[in-house]
This record gives C-alpha cells, sequence and structure tokens, in this order.
C-alpha cells in the first residue's frame, strides 16, 4: 500500500483513520479539503482543482482522505488501494454534530486556513441520504476496480482499529 484512498461518508472517521495508516505507513496524508476550500469557504474552480488533483497524486506515495466525486475517477486510476469507511449513518450524523462542537468557530486541523467548523442544514441532510444517494455509485465503484486495485472495506470503528493491527500498533 503505496498510494491509497480513504472514502466514505462524511463522519465516518476518514480523516482520522488516514492520520493512523500514515503514522504506521509512513506515509504522507493528504486532506482533501484542506486543498479545495480557501479562506471563507470558497471553492476551488472546477479546472483548477482537477490541475490540484492531479498534482496531488502524482507523487510516490501517499493517502489521500475525501470524497470530492469530481476527482474520483483521476484518483483511483492513481491509486494502489481503495478503503470505505462503511460506517452507519447514526454514527456517522453523531461524529459531525460531536466535531462542530468540538471546532464551534474554530479550523479543524484539516481544513483550509479561514474555514472555521460550521454545521448546515443541507450537509447534514447529505450524510442523511449517503446510503441511498452517494454509496450505490460507490459499492459499484469498488467492484468495477477490485480486480486491479486492494480494496478494503471497514464497517465499524472495530474493524477500522483492527485492520492491519492498527489498534495495536498505535498503542505500542
Amino acid at each position: 500500500m503505496k498510494k491509497v484512498l480513504v472514502i466514505g461518508c462524511g463522519g465516518a472517521g476518514k480523516t482520522t483513520f488516514a492520520i493512523q495508516l500514515g503514522k504506521i505507513l509512513g506515509i504522507e496524508v493528504i486532506h482533501l479539503d484542506s486543498y479545495y476550500w480557501h479562506p471563507g469557504w470558497v471553492e476551488t474552480s472546477k479546472n483548477e482543482w482537477l490541475d490540484v488533483v492531479e498534482g496531488l497524486v502524482s507523487g510516490p506515495s501517499w493517502i489521500v482522505d475525501g470524497n470530492y466525486s469530481g476527482t474520483l475517477e483521476i484518483r483511483l486510476q492513481a491509486c494502489d488501494s481503495i478503503i470505505f469507511l462503511d460506517i452507519s449513518r447514526m454514527t456517522c450524523l453523531w461524529r459531525v454534530v460531536k466535531r462542530s462542537v468540538k471546532f464551534r468557530n474554530k479550523r479543524r486541523p484539516d481544513m483550509a486556513e479561514g474555514c472555521h467548523e460550521k454545521l448546515s442544514l443541507d450537509f447534514l441532510f447529505w450524510i442523511w441520504s449517503y446510503r441511498k444517494g452517494t454509496r450505490p455509485q460507490i459499492v459499484d465503484l469498488l467492484k468495477a476496480n477490485s480486480h486491479t486495485k486492494r480494496v478494503v472495506w471497514l464497517r465499524s470503528k472495530k474493524e477500522t482499529d483492527e485492520f492491519s493491527g492498527l489498534k495495536r500498533r498505535i498503542e505500542t
């Protein structure tokens, strides 16, 4: 595993998992949110974003956490492994609410400068509808890429902690 995608619903734990895996593997972790957003939650233009992502995945090793379906194909072509955190809707919602309280009026470490944590009804709705909306597309992509990429499907915190002895390695 040298080029790893970590994908999943908002609140699934992508950033935490990617950081832990990066420590174990000694690989740089790239948080897409910190590249996509500009101060004040200004989005990167589509053409610029494609160039940014192509540059990010051109390196010899990396762990990329984030979704951004518009560039998923670029990342899929470049990666050797895909880790899908398929965590329950209620867990994701709980984590997002908890995160918004923890970082209220502050910037998360994985977020771009000038983007203080915010929680919107649109984001909560996206998480709520992820299972029926976005997830089926992700499942299809995982199946389509399972012959050429290592696909790891983790469905709970216990599974993410136990992946490759992750919990044991971090505690020692």
